[in-house]
């Protein structure tokens, strides 16, 4: 087995339960991790072989770009697609996090993470 991640992906959307959220939108950043048997493209050098990461990537981008009101949501809708997509990923973790939320406070941002297995 072996892992691939996309760290701190970054990408511009508009979810949360408040009107104003869907309307200005906000900063999120994204990590994704996925598990998968990567002996064969270690061996073969052929992006065939393998998790291709700029798949993960687009995943990621076209799924923040639907609207959700909970970060939790969109985090399930991006690891649904990973596993129907990407058949050779056996495990998938996925975090979510909105950068400088509109709180009562000075947060850098708040964040949650899925797990998933096939």
């Amino acid at each position: 087995m072996g892992i691939i991640k996309l760290n701190n992906i970054r990408v511009y959307a508009h979810h949360g339960c408040l009107t104003e959220e869907g309307k200005i939108g906000s900063d999120y950043r994204v990590d994704l991790k996925v598990k998968a048997d990567l002996a064969p493209s270690a061996l073969s050098d052929e992006l065939s072989d393998t998790v291709d990461y700029v798949h993960l990537n687009k995943i990621v981008k076209e799924e923040m770009a639907i609207r959700s009101k909970l970060l939790e949501h969109v985090a399930q809708r991006i690891l649904d697609r990973i596993f129907t997509d990407l058949k050779q990923v056996t495990k998938a973790e996925v975090s979510v996090a909105k950068v400088n939320p509109p709180l009562d406070g000075d947060v850098a941002s708040v964040s949650i993470t899925l797990k998933a297995k096939r």
